[in-house]
């Protein structure tokens, strides 16, 4: 009896170690399978462990369904997050396991600069495959998102915030277009308390400026103060002469321009502000919350024109022989950073 024991002993030893040497197998090598180079496996939530292991392994991610199971349930004070994830490369199921285990789920990041246009966010859109330049343009003119704030928008220009954004795999380009609105409202709510606009300035007019304050510098500081010209020049009646009016009219025209030429600024189209005073008819990018702010808030001052300084900032004057004198500044800088190369005159900005 006892030696039949011993048997029984050993052999069930034996299965133990048969069956811990095969779990050890298929859940410590790499598995790739028939499956694509890339692949996303969405969990659900509230699924079994072992239906996760049956979705990972239709999915092909996996080599046994059972192994992975049994790994799981030792691991059982370890829950699986729900969510999607993706397997770029062969993996063992340890790897996997812990991949769920720890929740770390797929996420394209977007990071949209202030400044930029709808079309830019649409081209960064398409280019990380999230969803096509198309698809994104019809839902960011989509106004009825804004309809309470800018009831004669034409598009979400200028109301789809600057921020890092994640988006999961599955993600709409009509749910990214409210998830920048929403953070646009947040910030105009905490900046605009009041609902008093300088001018009497409806929002979209607040808005439109404030992209008009974007565009033309990057320096925080200066910004109230590019505000105020902006402001002035409205009061007197000046056309507000702004560059990037013009390289948004071409954008919309289909062409593309980093630098304006004075051949650009007759561009036939509503937004050029050479040829039609007063603002633009929306925004011409989306602003950021500082230059929100300065267009809420600008500086006070007499200055009617601005330049930039070749430093990164610009020259500020009140009368056009300040500017003159501002622009040849600007020349000396750059013939000096040239070696003595010829360049082109600069436009002097507000010029009435």
């Amino acid at each position: 009896m006892w030696r039949r024991l011993g048997l029984l002993a050993l052999l069930a030893i034996a299965a133990a170690g048969a069956g811990a040497g095969w779990l050890e197998s298929q859940i410590s090598r790499p598995y790739r399978g028939r499956r694509p180079e890339k692949v996303f496996v969405e969990i659900p939530h509230g699924t079994s462990r072992w239906r996760v292991a049956g979705i990972l392994r239709h999915d092909d991610v996996i080599r046994s369904r059972v192994a992975f199971a049994l790994f799981s349930t030792w691991h059982f004070r370890k829950k699986l997050q729900a969510g999607e994830y993706l397997i770029d490369h062969p993996v063992d199921s340890r790897e996997v396991f812990w991949k769920i285990a720890h929740g770390r789920v797929f996420v394209h990041v977007v990071t949209v600069p202030e400044g930029w246009t709808m079309y830019d966010i649409a081209n960064e859109l398409d280019r990380q495959g999230i969803c096509s330049k198309t698809e994104f343009l019809v839902a960011a003119h989509d106004t009825s998102l804004v309809s309470d704030l800018a009831p004669h928008a034409t598009s979400l220009e200028g109301f789809l915030f600057p921020s890092t954004y994640e988006f999961t795999h599955h993600t709409t380009c009509e749910e990214i277009a409210q998830r920048m609105v929403g953070d646009f409202r947040s910030v105009w709510e905490s900046i605009d308390s009041t609902g008093a606009h300088p001018e009497g300035l409806s929002t979209i007019n607040v808005v439109t400026l404030a992209s008009l304050v974007e565009r033309e510098t990057p320096n925080p500081d200066e910004r109230p103060l590019v505000a105020g010209v902006f402001y002035n020049r409205l009061a007197r009646g000046y056309p507000l002469q702004c560059d990037p009016t013009v390289q948004y009219a071409m954008t919309i025209g289909g062409e593309r321009v980093k630098d304006v030429k004075p051949a650009d600024l007759r561009v036939d189209s509503p937004y050029n502000t050479y040829e039609h005073r007063g603002l633009p008819p929306g925004p011409i990018a989306n602003p950021g919350e500082a230059a929100l702010r300065a267009a809420l808030n600008p500086a006070h001052s007499d200055y009617l024109y601005f330049v930039a300084n070749g430093r990164g900032g610009h020259f500020f004057s009140r009368t056009l022989a300040e500017q003159d004198r501002n622009i040849g500044r600007l020349r000396r800088r750059i013939a000096e950073a040239a070696a003595g190369a010829d360049p082109e005159p600069a436009k002097p900005r507000g010029r009435p």
